[in-house]
């Protein structure tokens, strides 16, 4: 069971809340993590490989499918992608308790130091990374940098959810990133891509991103959930009370977060497909800089948050904010900038293709730490309860 955040009233929740929980015996404290979780939960990443697996096999094996998923599009997304994310977006927003918000606006050492992870360290760290291990293949690297500088502002809340984290702090994160991407990705490509290239030497990539498709991003991907979220909460306590709401309500609307996840990873890496079957040595290689990024990116800000004394549910929510991306958004960017055929737009689907596996093992990582870095912590989960 999620913890209660210190200071918000004792209500338990589902650890992952997106399927209906399988409380099982034996959920001591000295019981293993992967026994105190849920049977949908113990084997989410079973489902999410699978999912991926359905999805190549589709793309590489059904003439005609990636041209007929990506005919109808909102931007540069297709539709059947923008459909999954929705509905997994909106079950976790509408778990955020919105009356709490200003809890997390008022600390500052976390908005500072996810602003600087996100803004700061986040790109430099790809762009260090793509051209260290991608020196010849500046079309991979390209794509590289761009998934760097996407900071992620959807499937982030599903990671957060899982571990556990603080959910108020995610939405406020995500919230912040979204506004930083409109303001700030144009810029940062230009200097990441042409800039600091130039001033150390190397070659440089002519891009010119589109302001509308990052503004269409946030407000579909993140904007549209949100309202919804919000609304569902607001009336449903406000009609029923929130123990209903919380009791009654959320359960029933969970699993369709878990629904919404697999049917995207089916859907993105169906489009794709055959780019991914057809090019495993590229895949490789791109793979290897993105390994590195999510491990440096998360270990350093879970260290971060310890040292900064965040609590477990806040370090937890600034180490998966900082480590994800917006795989969407980076896609994206990639088709509208350089084609579809691109290898910059290769890189930014193998993104996906690596973070999924890697951020739910982390999801395992951080409750595994969660019990013996965090001795006393409120936020930390509790153990699930026996059957009645």
């Amino acid at each position: 069971m999620c913890a209660p955040v210190a200071g918000a009233e004792e209500q338990p929740t589902p650890m992952s809340d997106l399927a209906a929980e399988t409380h099982r015996p034996g959920t001591d404290l000295e019981t293993p993590v992967l026994a105190r979780l849920s049977t949908l939960d113990r084997f989410l990443p079973v489902w999410i490989v699978a999912a991926m697996a359905l999805g190549l096999l589709l793309g590489r094996f059904v003439p005609g499918l990636d041209d007929a998923l990506d005919a109808v599009r909102i931007g540069e997304v297709s539709l059947p992608i923008a459909i999954g994310l929705l509905l997994m977006m909106y079950p976790v927003l509408a778990k955020v308790r919105y009356s709490e918000l200003d809890r997390v606006t008022g600390d500052r050492r976390l908005l500072g130091a996810s602003l600087a992870l996100n803004w700061l360290v986040g790109p430099a760290l790809m762009f260090a990374l793509a051209w260290l291990l991608l020196p010849d293949l500046p079309e991979y690297r390209t794509g590289l940098v761009i998934v760097g500088l996407a900071r992620c502002i959807a499937m982030v809340l599903i990671w957060n959810d899982l571990s556990c984290g603080d959910r108020e702090a995610g939405a406020v994160l995500v919230a912040i990133n979204s506004v930083f991407q409109i303001l700030a990705f144009a810029a940062l490509g230009w200097f990441y891509l042409q800039v600091l290239p130039g001033w150390l030497g190397l070659s440089t990539t002519s891009a010119e991103f589109s302001v509308w498709t990052i503004v269409l991003s946030v407000l579909v991907f993140l904007g549209i959930p949100l309202v919804a979220g919000f609304l569902t909460r607001t009336i449903g306590e406000r009609v029923k009370g929130r123990d209903w709401y919380e009791d009654r309500f959320l359960p029933r609307i969970g699993p369709v977060a878990l629904y919404g996840l697999l049917f995207t990873i089916v859907m993105l890496f169906a489009l794709q497909g055959d780019a991914i079957t057809s090019n495993p040595w590229d895949v490789a290689r791109i793979a290897l800089p993105l390994l590195a990024y999510f491990a440096l990116m998360f270990g350093g800000s879970f260290l971060l948050g310890m040292r900064l004394r965040l609590g477990y549910a806040k370090t937890a929510t600034l180490a998966f904010t900082a480590a994800g991306n917006n795989f969407e958004l980076a896609i994206a960017v990639a088709i509208g900038t350089f084609g579809v055929t691109s290898g910059q737009a290769l890189a930014g689907v193998v993104g996906p293709l690596i973070e999924v596996p890697v951020l739910v093992g982390l999801v395992y990582v951080s409750l595994w730490a969660a019990r013996r870095w965090f001795p006393g912590d409120p936020t930390v989960p509790a153990p699930s309860r026996r059957n009645a």
